[in-house]
């Protein structure tokens, strides 16, 4: 039987493995549910990555610079990932309105709509120092 300093280090180390492959596990998981189509035939990132293509041609160097900007909180392991819904919920809403380019206002919405509830605070405060009326928007918060 194992005793001391060693048997510590072989329970520490287990738990350790266990908990990475749980965390692991965790966000695997939820990848493999967004990939899983629904009653449409297209999953969530099928559709995010069909309304980043039909909009790609309405988005400008600024339009570009100001969603780099905004997304620049997230922490870079996290920010393609992020850009990526970003810029599908802004696709989406410029496909719904007819837009013919995308502008200041669809990326604040589509960015609003598209973040977590948790993550607006963070929003705030980057527009706020980007110096955005948020007036208009505060219904979607």
């Amino acid at each position: 039987m194992l005793e001391g300093w060693f048997m510590w280090f072989i329970l520490f180390w287990v738990l350790f493995l266990v908990f990475s492959f749980a965390i692991g596990g965790y966000f695997m998981f939820r990848k493999f549910l967004k990939r899983l189509p629904k009653q449409d035939g297209k999953s969530d990132l099928d559709w995010e990555e069909y309304y980043v293509r039909e909009t790609k041609q309405l988005w400008g160097q600024n339009e570009k610079e100001l969603l780099e900007d905004l997304v620049s909180p997230v922490p870079e392991l996290f920010r393609d990932v992020a850009r990526q819904k970003i810029a599908g919920k802004i696709g989406e809403l410029a496909l719904k309105e007819g837009a013919e380019r995308i502008d200041q206002d669809l990326i604040i919405r589509g960015y609003i709509m598209a973040t977590p509830k948790r993550d607006h605070k963070f929003l705030r405060k980057k527009l706020t120092e980007k110096s955005i009326d948020l007036k208009p928007y505060e219904h979607l918060f």
